[in-house]
């Protein structure tokens, strides 16, 4: 969670990707996505109000957001029904996915006409992602980087997109037993440790390369992708 908060703070995003697999390395996918579905939503409510006041494309976040928590339903539904090890699997696949875009960054720049076109397609497949293993940041990261948007709009609405899929997630997730009492109490005390990071991350991404910490935290998820990969082969 420290680390998630670092590099959101740093960057706008990113908690998923740090701390769902960290969680499901430990226990398994299941477990990561619930505890994290409430940090997701408060840390992303307090980004929407610190940029509220930057102007940002409104009728995109609104299409952005409803086909995302489409994309979510969908696949908290396959999170509930789909074995855990299967799961992990996509876990890893995803990660490794996310570590090749963030290396290759691609300097391709999607106009606003384009975006809208898409916007339907991207949103929906990163809400399923979102939904079955708790992490959309290949998808939605990268789409919206493509857009060259500037640090607070991207911020803002991201977290629109975030937060348009937690409000599906929540309900879906207590319907199937997912979201119990105890993990809901787990992801709120999480919330803790995160928050704290969240200035740091703001400290340090203002202050080192970053590139040299996008290297760190790539390297650091590599890793945990083939401990995934070991431990559901093995």
């Amino acid at each position: 969670m420290i680390l998630g908060g670092m590099l959101k703070g740093a960057t706008g995003a990113g908690i998923p990707v740090i701390a769902v697999p960290v969680i499901a390395a430990v226990y398994d996918v299941k477990i990561a996505v619930a505890v994290m579905v409430l940090p997701n939503l408060i840390s992303n409510l307090w980004q929407i109000y610190k940029f509220r006041a930057h102007p940002t494309d409104m009728r995109f976040c609104w299409q952005l957001a409803v086909f995302g928590a489409i994309g979510a339903g969908i696949g908290t539904v396959a999170l509930a029904e789909l074995p855990s090890s299967f799961l992990s699997l996509c876990m890893a696949g995803i990660i490794i996915a996310y570590i090749l875009l963030r290396a290759l960054k691609p300097s391709v720049q999607l106009s606003m006409a384009s975006a809208r076109k898409a916007v339907a397609v991207v949103a929906m497949l990163g809400g399923i992602l979102q939904g079955a293993v708790g992490v959309s940041a290949p998808v939605a990261v990268t789409f919206l980087n493509a857009m060259k948007l500037a640090r607070p709009a991207f911020i803002f609405t991201i977290s629109i997109f975030f937060i348009s899929m937690a409000f599906v997630q929540i309900p879906t997730q207590i319907y199937y037993g997912l979201l119990t009492r105890d993990v809901a109490t787990l992801g709120l005390l999480a919330a803790i440790p995160l928050f704290a990071a969240l200035p740091v991350g703001d400290w340090i991404g203002r202050r080192i390369s970053p590139r040299v910490f996008d290297m760190l935290i790539l390297t650091f998820l590599a890793i945990l992708a083939i401990r995934l990969i070991y431990v559901e082969m093995s």
